[in-house]
This record gives structure tokens, sequence and C-alpha cells, in this order.
């Protein structure tokens, strides 16, 4: 069993930037993909960006492509998202997964099956 606990989610205005952050315990071994994901006010949860833990290699929503950076840091075990230029629409709640992926690390939900508590992000 995986344990994520997100943080760094708050209010920023239109154009400024926060940086999210995951950490992982517990049985960690058998996973190789983690991304970020994110569920606006009344739509459905949707792929921000991923990444294979192994390789480092990422995938990014065409929305907040060139605007945000994942990133693993294998030694603490934590996954980053810096997110730049935020806009209204990047509002929700920000949601690490974790997961076994054949090929690259989808942007599905459905693909994952380890999901921390989420934590909001607001922008004005």
């Amino acid at each position: 069993h995986v344990q994520l606990v997100e943080s760094g989610g708050g209010s920023v205005q239109a154009g400024g930037s926060l940086t999210l952050s995951c950490v992982a315990s517990g049985k960690f071994g058998s996973l190789n993909s983690m991304g970020w994901f994110r569920q606006g006010p009344g739509k459905d949860r949707e792929g921000v960006a991923t990444l294979r833990t192994s390789s480092g290699a990422t995938n990014y929503a065409r929305s907040v492509k060139d605007r945000f950076i994942i990133s693993w840091d294998n030694a603490k075990k934590t996954l980053s998202l810096q997110m730049h230029s935020l806009q209204p629409e990047d509002t929700g709640v920000y949601y690490c997964a974790a997961g076994f992926l054949l090929g690259v690390a989808s942007l599905s939900p459905s693909r994952y099956d380890n999901w921390g508590q989420g934590t909001q992000v607001t922008v004005s």
C-alpha cells in the first residue's frame, strides 16, 4: 500500500505561480508512474502532468504545456509540480497519483490506483 500526501496549494492571482509537492511512502517499489490530476468545479477529474519515475519521461496536458513542470526526486520520494502563469481555469483540487503502467505515463486518471487526499488551488 502506498501513501501520498500533497501540499503547497493555495490562492493566487492570475499570472502567479505555485509549487505543489507530493511525498510518497509505503510499498512504492512496484510502481513506475506518477502524476498530477485536477478536478475543477463541476468538472471531471483530468490529467495535468505525469512521468515515469525510472526514466523521467514526462507527459503534459495541452492546456498546461509550457506553463507547468513536473519532476520527481527519487531520494526524497517527492513529486513536484511547478505551476506558472496560472489562470482562473487552473482552479481546482489537485491530486497526486501513482500506479504501475505499461508504456507511456498516461494522463487518464483511471490508470492510477493510489491517490492522495488533494490540495486546493484557487486562481482569481
